[in-house]
């Protein structure tokens, strides 16, 4: 399971035609001439009211995986506030994982919290795997695509993702996606009644792979 604390409290379109090369471009309709990217296995898209139905089934299907990390919304109003604020707010932007073997269908998601621009230019990773999904590279892959949007068009410069110390799933996804690890907060959010510890997690865009030498 991959999970990590998503804080977007306070996102369906068929698959996209195969373009050229293994990591081709779908568009964008929330940012007009702006491509989302998508992989061989998974394809990045828009949270969108449609979406409802299929999302709340996966989130519950999903609670014995995501607990105690992770509490994605499992009824449709709820899920209508929550795709709502990702898609209203400046500060967030909220990615769909679908799989493309499955015509798109929902395997997890990724949100960008609490985006900064200016000089920090950053924004905090929140993201999980539904149940079917999990264990099968698609999430890896997905956090891959969201990484070369956000240092790309969105033209971020870090990323951090904060990871409770026991949710070892999320801390192997974020080091296999190679984020470093800068710290430890204790009693840093408060989640499922209590304040937790949390490990502090990062990439810069000068740290992707394809960057490295």
């Amino acid at each position: 399971m991959h999970s990590s604390d998503d804080h977007s409290a306070g996102a369906p379109d068929a698959p996209a035609a195969a373009g050229s090369g293994p990591f081709a471009q779908a568009p964008s309709a929330a940012h007009p001439g702006t491509d989302l990217p998508r992989g061989p296995l998974t394809s990045l898209r828009r949270f969108t009211p449609e979406d409802a139905a299929e999302f709340t089934r996966r989130a519950r299907e999903s609670r014995a995986l995501h607990r105690p990390w992770l509490f994605p919304p499992t009824e449709e109003e709820a899920y209508a506030a929550y795709a709502g604020r990702l898609l209203a707010s400046p500060e967030r932007e909220g990615f769909l994982v679908g799989e493309r073997a499955a015509d798109g269908a929902i395997a997890g998601f990724v949100n960008i919290n609490n985006i900064v621009a200016g000089a920090f230019r950053c924004g905090a990773l929140g993201y999980g795997a539904f149940a079917h999904a999990a264990g099968r590279g698609l999430m890896s892959e997905a956090l891959g695509l969201v990484l070369r949007y956000a240092f790309g068009p969105l033209g971020l410069h870090r990323l951090e993702a904060n990871v409770q110390p026991g949710n070892a799933a999320s801390i192997a996804l974020v080091r296999r996606a190679g984020f470093r690890l800068e710290g430890f907060s204790p009693d840093f959010l408060h989640i499922d009644g209590a304040w937790r510890d949390h490990e502090r997690w990062a990439i810069t865009s000068e740290m992707l792979p394809e960057k490295q030498g």
